[in-house]
Order: structure tokens, then C-alpha cells, then sequence
């Protein structure tokens, strides 16, 4: 008989990754266009914690369920390689604002 891989459906993790650069960016991008204006800031640095908060969250929910579905981790290890992907780019975002 024939083995039937089913992939882990979970997608929020992919849609987090992606919502979370693209709107990190458009505020790094706001940011650099207004010459460092603070209002930009305001709304990034609440923005950023959440970001924080809920990919933690995220991830916590991931590393388990890599735990406890053995085979699919594969496909979960994925998503946790694309989630944990915006650290060094967020880093990169955050030296460059501290600096300007």
C-alpha cells in the first residue's frame, strides 16, 4: 500500500511572515521619505511589538505542532524558516532607523 503524505494546511504563519514584512517595510520606507519624521514612529514602534508578540505566539505554535506531528515536519519546519526569515531583515531596518 501506498503511503498518503498530507501536508500541514496551517497557512496563517505564511500570511503572518508576509503581512508582517510588507507592512514593516512600507513604514521603513514612510520613514526614510518623511527625513525621519516621528510620527512615523509612533505608529511603527506599537506596530512592532505587536509584531513581536504575535509571531512569538506564532512560533511557540509551530514548534509544537513540529513536535507533535512528526510527519509533517518537513512542511512545518518550512513555515518556521519563512516566520523567523523577518528577524534579519527587521534587524536591518531597525540599525539603519537608530542611525539616521
Amino acid at each position: 500500500m501506498k503511503t498518503i503524505h498530507k501536508s500541514f494546511e496551517e497557512k496563517q504563519s505564511i500570511e503572518l511572515a508576509v503581512g508582517t514584512f510588507i507592512i514593516s517595510t512600507i513604514l521603513f520606507i514612510l520613514y526614510i521619505i518623511s527625513n525621519g519624521n516621528s510620527m512615523v514612529m509612533v505608529i511603527a514602534w506599537p506596530f512592532a511589538l505587536a509584531v513581536i508578540i504575535v509571531n512569538a505566539i506564532m512560533f511557540v505554535h509551530l514548534t509544537d505542532r513540529f513536535i507533535h506531528l512528526p510527519r509533517q515536519r518537513k512542511d512545518i519546519g518550512m513555515k518556521i524558516i519563512i516566520l523567523l526569515s523577518n528577524i534579519p531583515i527587521l534587524f536591518f531596518y531597525y540599525l539603519v532607523v537608530m542611525k539616521s
